[in-house]
């Protein structure tokens, strides 16, 4: 009964359709699409994914979608399931859906493309950044944190103290919080880190940054991302800024900006790869993408800025970078 009900949770995309399996049995191309959950950065990945490989020319393909609502702990019946429809490639969204992938189907004759994981080399997914893995490839959202550093920089010269909020458990934050230490250390900054493996403690860990740090910055985690308006409530509290990995944030009027990875970008990078193995070349001889610095955008939200006692700097005036 238990894992009846754990099945009943996952959400079937409209493309799975009433007849799992039946819907486009014709099919040349059946690619599953293995989703964390619904947010705007994934979504835009698998968006820009099938339009992506429908421009790379496979016009025939039927996408059996699933997606568990970030929990980890249907992820094994999430893959088995795609699995079980003999589809020519699964596309992993996010590093732990990779992983389970890896566990399930890494041994079989199904290719996984993955998208929108951080690090795949110490998410142990590819042996390096040179190459792919058995069956795995795909593309990383690994920003680019010098470039990171340079933009926080740029908008709050003053700042010599940021802080960075990461879960520990999770590979992708753990890899940005490695680079981070170096990229901070070289620029002769002070990196504030902050663990957090309970959104619940979001008020109180940000709240003890008061007169500690001069910034927050925020990745794209899996755990923080989601609980954004509490980081931006607790942060505007104490009159810290945030610059954030994703610029809808700045959108919706809750942080000051953002320095952004195209996701549009990562997922068509993914379809990339995708393409290539359906046209016959193996994974191992397939490389990781990860985004150059041209892949990046900077936003910023004046009027949120200002309510933490900031202006923007001239140098930014001109950034074309403005939302309302």
């Amino acid at each position: 009964m238990v894992l009846a009900h754990k099945l009943a949770r996952l959400t079937i995309g409209t493309a799975l359709g009433l007849a799992l399996g039946l819907s486009a049995a014709a099919a040349e191309t059946r690619i599953g699409i293995a989703q964390f959950g619904k947010h705007p950065q994934l979504d835009e990945t698998v968006t820009a994914f099938k339009a992506e490989m429908t421009k790379l020319g496979v016009t025939d393909a039927v996408y059996d979608e699933l997606q568990v609502n970030f929990d980890a702990t249907l992820i094994p019946q999430m893959v088995t399931k795609l699995a079980s429809n003999s589809p020519k490639l699964i596309l992993a969204v996010t590093t732990p859906v990779a992983q389970g992938a890896r566990q399930i189907v890494g041994n079989t004759n199904t290719p996984v493309v993955f998208a929108a994981v951080t690090d795949p080399v110490a998410a142990k997914l590819t042996p390096s950044w040179e190459a792919g893995d058995k069956a795995m490839t795909g593309a990383s959202d690994l920003q680019d944190v010098a470039s990171v550093i340079t933009f926080i920089k740029k908008l709050l010269p003053d700042a010599k103290r940021i802080a960075y909020l990461y879960n520990p458990g999770e590979d992708n934050d753990v890899a940005v919080l490695k680079l981070m230490q170096e990229v901070t250390k070289a620029q002769g900054l002070e990196l504030v880190e902050v663990g957090l493996d309970n959104t619940n403690d979001i008020p109180i860990r940000v709240g003890s940054l008061a007169g500690k740090a001069d910034v927050i910055y925020v990745p794209g985690s899996n755990l923080v991302q989601p609980a954004v308006p509490a980081v931006a409530a607790a942060a505007l509290s104490i009159n810290i800024p945030v610059v954030n990995a994703s610029a809808q944030a700045v959108r919706d009027g809750l942080v000051a900006a953002a320095f952004e990875v195209s996701y549009t970008k990562v997922g068509q990078n993914a379809a990339k790869l995708a393409s290539e193995i359906l046209a016959g070349k193996s994974t191992e001889s397939l490389a990781p993408i990860k985004p150059a610095y041209e892949d990046h955008a900077a936003a910023i939200n004046e009027a949120v800025l200002a309510k933490t006692g900031q202006k923007v700097p001239d140098s930014l005036k001109d950034c074309g970078c403005f939302v309302k």
